[in-house]
């Protein structure tokens, strides 16, 4: 038997996990400042499986700019390097002896305005699920409501409190997409 505050409890559980998956998309988006975590979708082979360079190597800042990448093993250089150019994210990495530096081209205005449409989608994407595990908490309530199992008057505040959870999450989601966005845009 569930309660009201269990949906509730259930529904805040999954929209942290969208706004968690947003930041991680958000990550992955380059802004025209340099940081490690842009690596963390790049794979290497290593050894006949794919793994993150980040347990190959250690991925570090040189400067604003740049990134170095120093491989744990001999070998891997050439690898990390081919890995990091074959990747979407249009890098030209250049290796100085076993140490790799990743510079981050500048971005154009054009450019900027492309990954601001990419994050603006990003956050839209997670308002939609949002508002999917809105749905999924009212249906329930409504469930329980035709069960028999809470009264009118609770089913109420059981919807009305899933749409306050649903009204901060995604006034989250629009702050996190301005902050990004604005990162984006800043020269």
């Amino acid at each position: 038997m569930t309660t009201p505050a269990e949906i509730r409890k259930t529904a805040e559980a999954k929209m942290g996990k969208s706004i968690e998956a947003l930041k991680t998309e958000l990550q992955k988006i380059r802004t025209g400042r340099a940081h490690p975590g842009i690596l963390d979708q790049v794979h290497v082979d290593y050894y006949g499986s794919m793994v993150p360079i980040s347990q190959v190597a250690n991925v570090s800042l040189l400067d604003a700019r740049t990134i170095s990448v120093q491989p744990w093993e001999k070998g891997m250089g050439a690898k990390i390097e081919r890995a990091i150019r074959e990747s979407d994210l249009g890098l030209n990495p250049s290796s100085q002896g076993d140490l790799l530096r990743v510079p981050m081209p500048a971005l154009t205005e054009e450019r900027r305005r492309d990954l601001t449409k990419v994050v603006r989608n990003a956050g839209e994407e997670a308002k939609v699920a949002v508002r999917n595990l809105r749905r999924e908490g009212n249906e329930h309530l409504k469930r329980l409501l035709k069960d028999k199992a809470v009264s009118e008057d609770d089913e109420r505040r059981g919807q009305e409190e899933v749409q306050r959870l649903t009204d901060r999450v995604v006034a989250e989601v629009d702050r996190l997409v301005q902050a990004k966005e604005a990162e984006v845009m800043a020269v």
